[in-house]
């Protein structure tokens, strides 16, 4: 798969490859020298602004996520991601291209037992008006509570799914990042966002999309988040079997909650 980096603007390339079990989920930076390697896991995130980083030393990768939220949706335990590139091809902003990337490259069931990480008691994480919930299930459920009270048309959003592979499909793989227009202006005046567009992202000015196209979902935008969320949390390294609820949360507060779980494991 060949795009452009958000952040970058470059062009930036990554292959699926297979790896044998135990492996995790691996990048590895073949276009630097011993080709390093960089697995999918909370003890190698480094922080970064609107986006989840990955470093190994000196080798990083920025904007995992999308990828991430696809490969748990649909299951996938060992491989080894190929990377040209500082950074994962921005697509249209959505986790669809994963989806279709992986659909392509085919799944092969593995002679080994899948480890879960289950919640046996509430575990909350709170940092001002943020706050995340795992509760026990046996089943993997994401709740998301949007709320941007100085935004006429965000506003409030909410969205609950349990994560099976066909209805992520439907109901959130599709889904964009989007900003606020006031937000991510400074990002683009300052050089830090040269590949951003409106072919990547939904951004609202006012109360309007300036996306021509408008809005996949009504509620695209909480459905968004929920798709980061699975992605920040597929760095616990293994498939969490819980109903997690998360208010306002981000990046950043995805990866503290992580951590957290990741200290009261089972």
């Amino acid at each position: 798969m060949i795009g452009i980096g958000l952040f970058t603007g470059e062009e930036v390339s990554i292959k699926l490859c297979p790896a044998p079990p135990n492996t995790g989920i691996v990048f590895q930076r073949i276009d630097l020298q011993d080709k390093p390697l960089i697995p999918a896991l909370l003890s190698h995130v480094r922080a970064s602004p609107r986006n989840t980083r990955l470093c190994a030393g000196n080798a990083c990768v920025f904007m995992v996520e999308h990828l991430l939220s696809a490969l748990s949706a649909y299951g996938v335990d060992n491989v080894r991601i190929e990377v040209k590139g500082s950074e994962i091809p921005a697509g249209d902003g959505s986790a669809a291209p994963f989806l279709e990337l992986i659909e392509k490259s085919g799944l092969k069931n593995q002679n080994a037992k899948r480890r879960y990480l289950r919640i046996e008691q509430p575990i909350h994480w709170s940092e001002g008006e943020v706050h995340l919930i795992a509760l026990p299930a046996d089943e993997s459920r994401y709740s998301y509570t949007l709320h941007y009270p100085h935004s006429a048309l965000l506003n409030s959003q909410y969205f609950s799914f349990a994560l099976e592979p066909q209805l992520y499909k439907k109901e959130i793989a599709c889904c964009r990042t989007f900003s606020l227009y006031e937000e991510i202006l400074p990002f683009i005046e300052k050089g830090i966002i040269k590949g951003g567009g409106l072919g990547n992202a939904v951004v609202i000015q006012g109360d309007r999309i300036l996306n021509p196209e408008g809005v996949r979902f009504q509620d695209e935008m909480v459905r968004h988040k929920i798709l980061d969320l699975i992605g920040d949390l597929a760095l616990l390294g293994r498939p969490l079997m819980a109903h997690v609820i998360a208010i306002r949360s981000g990046h950043s507060s995805n990866i503290a909650f992580a951590k957290t779980l990741l200290g009261n494991k089972d």
